[in-house]
């Protein structure tokens, strides 16, 4: 099961008794803050949970699956999460 914005913002309205909607564009505009940050390829740091930022991968040798034929997998940028300390710790202690 995955946690989705719908779920945020339902348990942001059962936490904070915030409307509905207002629930829904608070959670809307976050994740909207951190896509426009990780596209100008700044780094996000959300203290206690981790980091996202950009990393530029460059072009390289790969394979189409379907037909086994080589290609070229072209330059690009991608996005990497490393958690934080406070988060690795959370894990490490479910198990």
């Amino acid at each position: 099961m995955a946690l989705t914005r719908a779920d945020i913002a339902e348990r942001l309205i059962a936490k904070s008794n915030l409307p509905k909607n207002l629930a829904q564009d608070f959670v809307d505009a976050f994740f909207e803050d951190i896509a426009s940050t990780l596209e100008k390829g700044e780094v996000v740091k959300l203290t206690g949970f981790g980091n996202f930022e950009l990393k530029q991968k460059k072009a390289r040798p790969g394979r189409n699956p379907k037909t086994g034929k080589e290609v070229i997998i072209s330059e690009r940028r991608v996005t990497t999460f490393r958690a934080g300390q406070k988060l690795r710790n959370r894990i490490d202690n479910e198990n």
